[in-house]
């Protein structure tokens, strides 16, 4: 594997909140020039990015970011707000809370109702495992595994 295959894979990322509409630019620049796999950018630059880059990259966005405890209403919201404007993929963060309360089939039927918001685009499923026991790590792996 070279360098071009491991860029391939990676999400070239901003997503601080004080980021501006020159950076977002300069980062879709970037991840274009190195063929990254996507951007991933605050939500209310995905319409401007996609604009700019039409189909040269993919741009990916993340809900319920940067904690997870949205509800999954405004979750779904999000996402489909985010697919109106042009995402083609979706990150989103579980409720942490879910998982340490062992409220597993909350955290499934939270992400099977965000996919179903995503309308055919890729979601991929921030779980933080930072915060995360080893037992907890494996669970939510069984739990987005069925999702």
């Amino acid at each position: 594997m070279d360098y071009s295959d491991i860029l391939k894979k990676v999400d070239h990322t901003l997503l601080s909140p004080d980021a501006r509409w020159s950076e977002i630019r300069e980062l879709c620049d970037d991840a274009i020039r190195f063929g990254t796999a996507s951007v991933c950018i605050p939500a209310s630059y995905v319409k401007k990015a996609k604009e700019y880059v039409c189909t040269k990259m993919k741009i990916c966005t993340v809900i319920g970011f940067p904690t997870g405890y949205s509800t999954t209403a405004a979750k779904c919201f999000e996402a489909g707000d985010a697919v109106a404007n042009g995402a083609d993929e979706i990150d989103m963060v579980i409720n942490i809370g879910f998982l340490k309360d062992k409220l597993y089939d909350c955290l499934l039927d939270e992400i099977k109702a965000v996919k179903s918001a995503c309308k055919g685009r890729l979601l991929k499923v921030i779980i933080e495992t930072c915060h995360l026991s080893d037992e907890e790590k494996v669970k939510m792996c069984e739990i987005v595994s069925h999702s």
